[in-house]
């Protein structure tokens, strides 16, 4: 019975856009693999790790029966990635087996019932919706992303706050050392809600929205938000647990205030980062009248300096900071301009844009 006969890229696209959350090793051996299900002229791609859910579709995909089967994620995905560009190829259920054909190719494949496939569905309840294009919400993640934890034992800083209040949508990412906020216009008025999404589904989210102005709907409920964008419907669980009070971690008032081309700023901090290693990546910002020295110096006793001219007429300061945190928001703002502002020593620094409050990172300083 063939499922379909298409063009091996229109097979690809889909299934890229699902198979990023499959786990290669799993508990459930039916969550290593991608649900193909063929109705009419649509063939629908859904994979999930019981947390995340992310469903495509492919429409008029050529010829084909209906039918459904569960198939390895990874291994169909590297089986069509090495095929011929352009390549036709066919996918046929033989007798439990997904056939993969294309001209003097064949490929036998273990499947398993659709029926035991787990599926998400969005939780019962009041929901909220939110539009907004995939390129501001894109621009959102990527400005607060980086700053998540990743394996912290305080579960809820693997992940990333959203705060809809009003008319505006803030965005907050903490793992104890370093804060993002990032905050976007929204088209109407709402109630508050809070809702702290996973770190994984934030990752999958950045790697799927494209950065341009189509919609994208949000809709959130109790415990679980929704994503619709393009062909693509991301069904996530949320974070259980409460999140810290991220605007008792701004500082309420900064004297020193430094702005600087962010391009040279990074290429300097780059070049810092060679002398660093993994176990200790501190580098000394040392500033005085117009003048600002990055001092790096390592366990082998290796030294580099860097001194350059900037307009600074505030107190003089020498303060340490992690390389790591100072490159990944420089890499992720991709503006012209930052301003970098201080107290002393031994308190937080804060790195904005010049006249815009929509975005601000705070930076706790380290000891060298």
């Amino acid at each position: 019975m063939i499922l379909i006969k298409t063009s091996r890229d229109a097979l690809l696209q889909p299934l890229q856009s699902v198979s990023g959350i499959v786990e290669r090793r799993h508990t459930l051996p039916i969550l290593s693999n991608v649900l193909l299900e063929r109705k009419a002229d649509c063939l629908t791609f859904l994979a999930t790790d019981i947390e995340i859910q992310v469903t495509t579709a492919l429409l008029d995909g050529g010829e084909g029966n209906d039918g459904a089967l569960t198939v390895g994620a990874r291994k169909l995905q590297d089986i069509l990635r090495l095929l011929p560009e352009n390549a036709e190829v066919s996918l046929a259920l033989e007798e439990h087996k997904l056939v993969v054909k294309s001209g003097k190719i064949r490929y036998s494949l273990q499947t398993l019932p659709a029926d035991d496939f787990p599926r998400m569905s969005l939780a019962e309840g009041e929901s909220q919706e939110l539009n907004l294009t995939q390129g501001e919400f894109k621009h959102l993640l990527a400005r607060t992303q980086f700053s998540m934890a990743a394996q912290d034992v305080r579960y809820y800083l693997n992940g990333l706050l959203l705060l809809l209040e009003g008319k505006q949508l803030r965005a907050v990412a903490t793992d104890g050392h370093r804060l993002a906020y990032a905050s976007l216009e929204a088209k109407e008025d709402f109630p508050r809600q809070e809702v702290i999404l996973p770190r994984k589904t934030v990752l999958e989210l950045n790697r799927l929205l494209l950065d341009n102005d189509e919609p994208l709907k949000i809709s959130f409920t109790a415990n679980q938000v929704r994503f619709t964008f393009g062909s693509v419907v991301l069904i996530s669980k949320l974070i259980d647990g409460k999140f810290p009070d991220y605007q008792r971690v701004v500082p309420a008032s900064l004297k020193n205030h430094l702005v600087f081309d962010r391009q040279v700023l990074m290429q300097a901090m780059v070049r810092a980062a060679i002398l660093t290693n993994e176990k200790f990546r501190g580098v000394r910002i040392v500033i005085h009248n117009n003048s600002l020295r990055v001092v790096v110096a390592n366990a082998e006793q290796e030294e580099a300096q860097e001194e350059m001219e900037v307009s600074y007429q505030g107190d003089e300061l020498d303060i340490g900071f992690n390389v790591s945190y100072l490159l990944d928001v420089l890499n992720n703002l991709h503006t012209p301009a930052v301003q970098w502002s201080f107290n002393d020593a031994s308190s937080s620094a804060v790195i904005s844009i010049p006249d815009d409050d929509s975005f601000k990172y705070v930076v706790m300083p380290m000891r060298i």
